[in-house]
C-alpha cells in the first residue's frame, strides 16, 4: 500500500491507527467507569473487538520488511484477549475474575507500547524525538508502563476481593 503522506502511514496503517485509538479510548472509559475491562460492559466489548481489529490490521503492516516484534505483540495480545474472554465466562476456575482482569489489563498495556514507540519515532515530523524503536528511552517508558500495569492490576484484584462481583458470572450494566 502506498503511503498516505499523513505521518508516512499507508492506508492500512491509517485504518489500523484509527481503530487502535478507538480501542484505547474504550479501554480508558471502561477502566474509569467500571474499574475494569470486561465483556460484561459495552465499553469493554468495544475495547476487545477494536483490539482484535487492531491486531488483525497490524498483521498486514510490514514497515520493517517482514514479521517482527509488532507482529509478535499482536499474537500475544490476541492470546491475552482469548484468556480474558475464557476467564470472563468463568471457564478458568475460581480465580477467573482475577485472571480476566490481568489478561484484559495486559492487552490494554500492549496498546501503549507501540503507541509510544510509533509516536516518539515519528513526531515531530522530520525530526522525531527518538531515532529508533531500540532507543533506551523507549525501554525506560516500557518499564514505567509495566509498573503502572502492575499497580492497576493490584488495585483491580483488591477491589474484586472486596466485592460480591468476584463471581465469574456477575453481571454489570453496560455502556
Amino acid at each position: 500500500m502506498a503511503a498516505t503522506g499523513w505521518l508516512g502511514l499507508t492506508s492500512l496503517g491509517s485504518i489500523h491507527t484509527a481503530i487502535s485509538l478507538v480501542a484505547v479510548f474504550a479501554g480508558i472509559v471502561a477502566l474509569l467507569r467500571y474499574k475494569e475491562i470486561t465483556l460484561r460492559t459495552g465499553w469493554g466489548q468495544l475495547f476487545v473487538w477494536t483490539t482484535v481489529l487492531t491486531c488483525l490490521t497490524g498483521f498486514g503492516i510490514f514497515q520493517h520488511g517482514g514479521f517482527g516484534k509488532p507482529h509478535a505483540l499482536g499474537i500475544i495480545t490476541l492470546a491475552a484477549l482469548a484468556v480474558g474472554a475464557l476467564a470472563g465466562r468463568g471457564s478458568l476456575g475460581k480465580n477467573s475474575r482475577y485472571i480476566e482482569a490481568i489478561a484484559y489489563s495486559a492487552s490494554f498495556l500492549f496498546h501503549w507500547i507501540p503507541a509510544f514507540t510509533e509516536t516518539l519515532t515519528r513526531l515531530p515530523l522530520g525530526a522525531p524525538l527518538l531515532s529508533s524503536a531500540e532507543a533506551p528511552e523507549l525501554k525506560a517508558i516500557t518499564g514505567v508502563l509495566l509498573v503502572l500495569y502492575l499497580a492497576g492490576v493490584a488495585l483491580q484484584i483488591r477491589r474484586l476481593r472486596g466485592t460480591a462481583a468476584a463471581s465469574p458470572l456477575a453481571a454489570t450494566t453496560g455502556a
